[in-house]
This record gives C-alpha cells, structure tokens and sequence, in this order.
C-alpha cells in the first residue's frame, strides 16, 4: 500500500491561522476561545490539497490519494495515545524542569534537535563587560574588588544570579581603568591583555578558581535582590568555563542557560527568576523594559548597565545565532516545566539496532545517524500549544496521583463519556474521579510534538493495536523509507525512538536519504524571495520526464546539496530526451511507410544469427537491465540514471545512425539478404525500444 499521508498538526497551520485571525499568541488565542481557534485550524488544513495531488501526479508519483490518511484523524490520534501509554508503562515518560531551545514566536519550547531543523544565521549582537562588587570577599578576594563578567545577551542580565569560574583556571586581580571606571577588577589570567593591554599593570593578587569560589556580589540590577537571602549572587564552578573569550568569568542566569542551570544545581542552589514571558516579552517584575521583546531590550538595558556605573565595556559580535525552524524568529532559551521520553536510557541500544539499517548513502547512517543516536538527549515531547494530539494524561487536582489514558474505551471507562474527537477543546472538558482520593482528575495542558506524531505513523495509520493488526505485522518493519537529510534528527529519529522503545526494532530496513534542492544561487528556497521557478511551469516546459532524469542523476540522491537549474533540466530535454524521441520516431515513421507490423516481426532471424551490430546492441540492452536491476535492488538511485544515459547515446549515435540504410528497404522482399536484414533491424529496434 502505498497511502498519501497529511501531517495536519503543529505550528505551520497554527502560525497561518494565528495570522488570518490576528492573534498575537497564546494568550489572545485563549481568549478568542480554544475551541474556535482549532475549528478554523481544521479548516484551514486541507485547503491545498488540489495542489499536492495534482503536482504528484503530473510527476507519476505512484500514491493512493482516496484511501489517504490525516493526523487529525480519531484512529490516527488514538494510536498516538496508545504509543504515548506504551511509553508511560515502560517508566519512559517523565516531565521535569529544564532549559530548552525556546521559540518565543510560536510561544513554546523546541526539543534539541529541532533546534538543527532551522537555520544558524551570522548576527550581530552587542557585547558588554560589566563589573560586579565584590560584598564579602573569600582567599585572595577583597571586599570592594569586582568580579568582570563578559556576555553578549544583555536581556538576561535583569536574571543574573551567579558568576562561575573554571576551578583550574588561574585569575588574577589588576588595578586599573576600564571604561573610564577605575578599580580592583578579577579576570582569568590568560585575558589581561585582551583587557588592559599590552602594558597591563601587574596582578596585585592571584588565585585559582577554586580560590574564588563562594566570593558574594551585589547584582548589576536590583530588581531581584531579595533571592540573595536564597544564596544568590555568589561566585560558583563550571565546567563550560575558558578563557577563549570574555574574561573566564561567566555571567549566570540558570532560567536561560543549559550550563547555568546544570552549574546552579551542581551548586546545590535551588533559585532562579524568569521576568519573561511565553511570547518573549519582560513582565513587570523588571519594570524598565515591561512589555519589551528581549532581543530589542538590549539597548536599554545596556544603558542603564552604564547609567548604574557597571558597564566597563561595549562593543559588537558576529557570531552564528539559531533560528525557529517554523516562525523564523531568534530562539532563546528558556526553564520551563516539559514532558520528556528517557531516550538517554535506551541510546545504546537504538544504535545498536541502526547497525542492521541498509542507509543510501552509507555514511549517513553510520557517521551522521548513528552518532546523533550515540549522542541523543532526552527528548522534550510537550508543546504548549493547541492545534494538536493530547498529552494524555490526567493529574488530580488535590494529591500526586497521575494516570495515563491509552484508548477511546479506557477513558470512557474512567470517566463515562464517549468522545468522537481528541483535540485540546474536547479533551480537556472530560473530567472523572481520582482513584487515590476524592479530588477531580484534569488533563494536563500540553499538546504533543508533531515529530512524535510522526514516529508513530508505522502504528497509527493502521488504528493499531485496535484493529489491522494483521496488516501491520505484514508490513512492519517498512521494507524502505526515503526522506531529506534533515530527517536524520526528525522523522528517522522518531520513528527509531518509538520503534526501539515498544519492539526493540528498527522501524525500516532500507532508508534512502535525499540531499537539499536549494535555489540556483545557493541559498534556501523560499516563497518571500521568490527564487526558484513554479515546478509545474518547469514540467510545461520539459516535461515531468526531463524533470525527473535532471534530479535523479544529481547529487540530491547522494544526500548532497543540489542548485537547482533550470538550464539543466532542458538539458536532459536535448541530451537524452528528444535525442530518445528521435529514435521512436524514427522507428515509427519507417515502420509505417513500409507497412510494417508487430506480426512482421515474427518472421525476423533469430537474434543470434542477425548481423553483429544488432547483437552487439541488444547485448547492451541486457547488460543494462542487469545492472539496472541490481542498482535497484540496492537502493543506489544514483547508479540508475547514468547508464540509461550511457544507453540513449548508444542506441541513437552508434545503433541508427550505423544502421539507417537498413530500414531503408522492404521487409517483404524476405526471401533476399536485403529483406532479411530489414526485418532484422526491424525487430531489433523493436525490442530495445520496448524493453527500454
């Protein structure tokens, strides 16, 4: 079966709709009401059908467009849930509190390797050094002293609650000038100079990091100084500390920092603040820049940074920044309470099971998936969004108690009510009794990641395990799979993760990996700069043939990157394809000036007694379907096309071209040499035409 299959979840319709309804972000959504929101998500998702299915069919993509299936579907959505308890039950499903990629233009967090799926742009940010005062000094450090620390976010600065150090890193202590500002300024040793210059003053005092460690200061700004009664605004080790850059000493704000975080809880400190909210504006609680996006707070803050005596330092950066794959917005990171599946747990052995995985090219699944693998993190599911399959879990409102929903009847059974829809707006009004106390059982808010929508597509376009569990086991594990190389840390990494998790298979045994089409300049295609052509004005032109023979034989099926070329494609019109056309016609028109017929050719020699160029093309014409068989049957689609090629250049310059006067005759006269070898040529061509 080879079934057309909709993603209809996830921000891409959301982000449209959001826009069409001009709403702003979750907050606006929620209050133009979550249930209209999703109806006009559901509208919105099939609107350009017509296009998919005609373009698919222009280029004979063999697909079954009417028995299709949709991720908003009840049987889809139910099997997700059932994969969701598979993992529950296994003890694979966690939620925690931790700092993930965050993009404040979809108003959620990303997991890790979505992170990969967007793109990494040069930018330019500010980069400030600001001065700490040191208020109760430790070994070598004096109260009075100032710590510098160096960051190119100035927006997090409101959140500093630490300064780490490299325990092994030696610092010293200069008095001087920085910035107009003198003092008694605490840096790594290895970055006087990048500071103070050649003719540095030498260090009054000096000490390793371990010297400076529990050193307190008082914050840049004071909008939370309350939290130093917590332990805040303290000197702490990091392992992420060098001195390549800035002064080797980290500014720290464990609510936007993966390594602030981790060195805070190392630390055995359990504080932080986040004046920020889901759409990546401050709150009031820094109330200078309420309501500002953070990447435009920049500027403000680094003037108060002055206007408050700590700025010593400022210039620019440019460095490569992540973007939102789905809104092209900066991402930042962010602490927020997710959902994970504990891939860390099973790492090892999904690698193990990639081993047994045919990979088209080769190295992308040993060195590129199979690293990744070796190296997956836990993965975030939860997305706080609406236009989605559930978390399907209920959490009771008055104790601990959690229970996790696998199936339409297990959650009528629960809760007495029998749902025809699982979207956010019908779920959430269900409701039943906590079975560890009396209190109320309510969902909780999340929606899934569409990418675990996507690894359980083997289960969930089959309704498994509830019904087609015949027809599932027949076809799982998938005989192939092929996808774009940015898969290796989307679709192929999910479908392994569930694969691995529920069976401890892998969920494909062949997987041919397909390089980027970027625009003929290199860069990304996309609709807002309009550079690349309208692919069926391409087919109008070629034909989808021409088309299909030009990206076949590029680089593309090599997992490589292709600049697409118009010039190229007719090309392949004037090389192969009318060169092709010309031997049919050729064929043809002689054929039917001397009344030839298939029938005819019945009385042709037989092809080992015709002449020697006759046998030497249909041997080609053999060792060709040879070699084009066992190429497919290894997946190498890179291998196919150039023989074909090498095969029209054969048939048209050495077969007719050496053979023209031979159809020149009658095959009728058969009693003669003439006649025979006419037919012959005949019945040749014939037969590689066909076969072809």
């Amino acid at each position: 079966e080879r079934r057309f299959g909709w993603d209809t979840h996830g921000l891409p319709i959301e982000m449209e709709v959001q826009k069409e309804l001009g709403l702003t972000g979750p907050a606006e959504i929620e209050a133009y009401g979550v249930d209209r929101f999703n109806e006009a998500c559901r509208a919105r998702v099939m609107a350009n059908t017509e296009v998919w299915e005609a373009i698919t069919r222009r280029i004979g993509r063999w697909v079954d467009f009417e028995h299709d299936y949709k991720t908003m579907d009840l049987d889809f959505m139910e099997s997700v849930w059932w994969v969701f308890k598979q993992l529950w039950d296994r003890g694979l499903v966690y939620k925690d509190f931790k700092v993930l990629p965050y993009s404040y233009g979809a108003a959620t967090p990303l997991s890790n390797f979505e992170v990969n799926l967007g793109a990494y742009r040069d930018v330019e940010d500010p980069s400030i050094t600001v001065r700490l005062e040191v208020t109760e000094g430790s070994g070598p450090v004096e109260v009075g002293d100032h710590l510098l620390v160096w960051t190119t976010t100035p927006w997090t600065m409101p959140s500093n609650l630490g300064v780490a150090v490299g325990e092994n890193i030696g610092y010293v202590r200069i008095d001087g000038e920085l910035g107009g500002r003198p003092g008694r300024y605490w840096l790594a040793e290895a970055r006087v100079t990048a500071y103070f210059g050649d003719e540095a003053p030498e260090p009054s005092a000096a000490g390793a990091g371990s010297d400076l460690l529990g050193v307190r200061y008082t914050p840049a700004f004071d909008y939370f100084a309350d939290k130093a009664s917590e332990g805040a605004f303290v000197v702490i080790a990091s392992d992420e500390t060098t001195t390549e850059d800035g002064t080797g000493l980290v500014h720290m704000a464990p609510a936007y920092g993966e390594a602030d975080f981790s060195a805070f809880q190392d630390a055995g400190l359990d504080v932080i603040v986040d004046p920020v909210d889901a759409e990546g504006r401050f709150t009031a609680d820094v109330p200078d820049v309420a309501g500002v996006n953070v990447k435009e707070a920049d500027p403000a803050l680094t003037r108060l940074l002055d206007e408050r005596g700590a700025l010593v330092d400022e210039g620019r950066i440019v460095h490569a920044y992540p973007f939102c794959w789905r809104t092209d917005t900066p991402l930042i990171y962010k602490a927020v309470p997710t959902w994970y599946v504990a891939v860390e747990r099973f790492r090892d052995r999904m690698a193990e099971l990639n081993r047994a995985v045919h990979w088209v090219p080769e190295y992308v699944g040993t060195r590129r998936f199979g690293n990744w693998l070796e190296g997956a993190r836990d993965w975030a599911i939860s997305r706080n969004r609406f236009w989605g399959s559930c978390i399907p879990v209920w959490e009771c409102e008055g104790c601990d108690e959690k229970v996790c929903i696998g199936s339409l009847d297990e959650l009528e059974e629960r809760s007495g009510r029998r749902l025809d829809d699982l979207h956010k707006h019908f779920v959430d009004e269900v409701t039943f009794p906590c079975p560890a106390c009396d209190e109320t059982m309510r969902r909780v808010p999340e929606v899934l990641d569409v990418w675990f929508e996507s690894g359980a597509m083997p289960y969930a376009q089959n309704h498994y395990p509830f019904e087609n569990e015949e027809t599932f086991r027949r076809k799982f594990p998938a005989d192939y799979i092929a996808e774009g190389l940015d898969q290796t840390r989307g679709w192929f990494y999910t479908l392994v993760v569930h694969a691995a998790a529920i069976f401890d298979v892998v969920p494909f045994r062949n997987c041919v990996v397909n390089g980027m089409i970027l625009a003929e300049d290199g860069r990304k295609m996309s609709k807002s700069l309009k550079n690349y052509p309208d692919p069926f004005d391409v087919i109008e032109a070629t034909g989808a043939d021409a088309l299909r023979a030009y990206l076949i034989n590029s680089p593309v099926v090599r997992a490589e990157p292709l600049r697409f070329s118009e010039a190229g494609v007719r090309e392949v019109v004037r090389t192969v394809m009318l060169p092709y056309w010309n031997a049919y016609s050729f064929f043809t028109t002689y054929a039917a000036a001397d009344g030839m017929t298939v029938e005819h050719l019945a009385d042709a020699p037989p092809a080992a007694e015709r002449p020697e160029i006759d046998r030497w093309i249909l041997s080609v014409l053999q060792s060709l379907v040879k070699r084009v068989n066992d190429e497919m049957e290894g997946y190498y689609l890179y291998n196919v096309i150039p023989p074909l090629i090498d095969f029209v250049d054969d048939l048209t310059n050495w077969y007719i071209r050496r053979s023209r006067r031979r159809f020149w005759g009658r095959h009728d006269d058969a009693d003669t040499a003439a006649g025979a070898d006419t037919l012959a040529a005949f019945a040749t061509l014939y037969d590689v035409l066909v076969t072809f």
